[in-house]
């Protein structure tokens, strides 16, 4: 009697296995374009990495106008500090540091999902982050999250190309 009921268990938790496996297609690998126009840089890229580990593709729009909270000089100096990092038997091996807008918007997500397991890679394989709007985005609908938006006057923040710019970005769009 007592077998009979678990197994009878795990046919149930199998059940909800297959349930739950079939309403998850439905939500995976659904395009979606984010506009990141003044918003606050950390909480974009969380907002993105959370739908990136959900099974969406994501498409990172207006990259160079993420904007970064803080007093400009100090963003700048964190930036530069970062740059000085470097191997010391042989700086060919890196580590290497992005400049450019999109480059570092798209390491900010990387550590803001799990990368070395494979269900980060798989999500963070999903990912594309593009200075300005690509004409193949043009037309489908942007989404924007109002909680990620900045409150304040922009002269509280920095925008990410004025960072890019000072950190050695030439300003060039491929």
């Amino acid at each position: 009697m007592v077998k009979k009921v678990a197994s009878e268990n795990k046919n149930k938790n199998k059940n909800n296995k297959d349930k739950n496996q079939e309403e998850k297609p439905s939500q995976q690998n659904k395009l979606i374009v984010v506009d990141a126009t003044n918003c606050i840089s950390g909480r974009i890229c969380s907002k993105v990495s959370k739908l990136l580990l959900q099974g969406n593709r994501v498409s990172v729009v207006n990259a160079d106008k993420v904007m970064v909270s803080g007093n400009k000089y100090e963003i700048i100096e964190s930036y530069k500090k970062r740059l000085e990092v470097g191997s010391i038997v042989n700086p060919i091996h890196g580590p290497f540091h992005p400049r450019r807008p999109d480059t570092i918007i798209t390491k900010m997500v990387r550590g803001m999902v799990p990368k070395r397991k494979s269900s980060g890679m798989q999500a963070f394989k999903k990912l594309r982050v593009y200075m300005g709007v690509p004409d193949e985005l043009k037309n489908s609908p942007m989404q924007t999250f109002d909680d990620a938006k900045i409150t304040r006057p922009e002269s509280f923040y920095t925008s990410m190309s004025d960072v890019a710019k000072q950190i050695g970005w030439k300003g060039v769009v491929q």
